[in-house]
């Protein structure tokens, strides 16, 4: 693997973190909402869906923090590779002495070709 797909790396890592966390929400909530539909007394109900909400509310906000701190790392790294390779390229002396031409092949009878 070259060093500049770390970038694509870091996102992809990052997309599966989301469905993991996406997925454990899920669960949460449906968990709470099977509680709240067990639940005989009217306050007990009411808060458990207030949870399930709350979880999903909560889960999504993760989820966008997450994605946008996974955008501005590989971003991040994606420039700084970009600026190594450039620093690098500068950084090699340049020929000042134009490279002497070669003598154009002769043919057989002794004329250029």
């Amino acid at each position: 693997m070259s060093e500049a797909d770390l970038d694509v790396v870091i996102r992809s890592i990052a997309k599966k973190q989301i469905k993991t966390l996406t997925d454990a929400a899920k669960k949460r909530q449906a968990r709470f909402m099977g509680l709240a539909a067990k639940t005989k007394d009217k306050a007990a109900k009411d808060r458990y869906r207030h949870l399930a909400k709350n979880t999903q509310a909560l889960a999504a906000a993760a989820a966008r923090r997450l994605q946008v701190t996974a955008e501005n790392a590989a971003d991040s790294y994606a420039r700084s590779i970009k600026k190594a390779a450039e620093e690098l390229a500068a950084s090699k002396p340049a020929n000042d002495k134009p490279a002497k031409k070669k003598p154009a092949p002769k043919s057989a009878n002794g004329k250029k070709a």
